[in-house]
């Protein structure tokens, strides 16, 4: 039989449990911000939409209020080979989450609604929302005016 032995003062004892469970707490508090960016990142790319409610909350969940009805809907083909116009388009998409290359050669239906807050532009404002099966695969936050922007559903910070 083999038995060992460790003697220790009480005030090393409790500075050893003190610094585990510092590391134990670092370690929960790390993960489950990890897990929260990634379920953050799921929920854009994965949300089923299968009417007009749904979609306007969908805006509302990144603060655009929005026109109550789509004033637009459209089919659109998702070209089988991008041009450099789509390539663009497609790193705003996924740089959101969102991969339009899994579409291509495919007929999507794009939502347009009247983004109503936008913080510098007062109208001109549209959110599209590309919805394929009743998924959304995609989207923008444009201006209608000739020098207008475009970016994801988010608005870009300001540096």
């Amino acid at each position: 039989m083999f038995i060992c032995s460790l003697k220790t003062s009480r005030k090393k004892l409790i500075f050893i449990i003190i610094i585990g469970l510092l590391i134990i707490v670092g370690a929960f508090l790390y993960l489950k911000m990890n897990h929260n960016v990634k379920t953050n990142e799921m929920k854009v790319a994965n949300v089923i939409v299968e009417n007009n409610d749904q979609r306007v909350a969908f805006l509302k969940s990144f603060g655009w209020n929005v026109s109550s009805e789509a004033v637009e809907i459209v089919e659109v083909a998702i070209p089988a080979e991008f041009n450099d116009v789509y390539n663009n388009y497609n790193k705003i998409q996924k740089a959101q989450g969102f991969d339009l290359e899994k579409y291509k050669g495919k007929r999507v239906k794009r939502f347009t609604y009247e983004v109503l807050n936008y913080p510098t532009q007062k109208e001109g404002v549209r959110a599209n929302m590309l919805v394929y099966n009743n998924k959304i695969i995609g989207g923008d936050i444009c201006s209608v005016q000739l020098d207008g922007f475009m970016h994801g559903f988010k608005l870009p910070q300001r540096t």
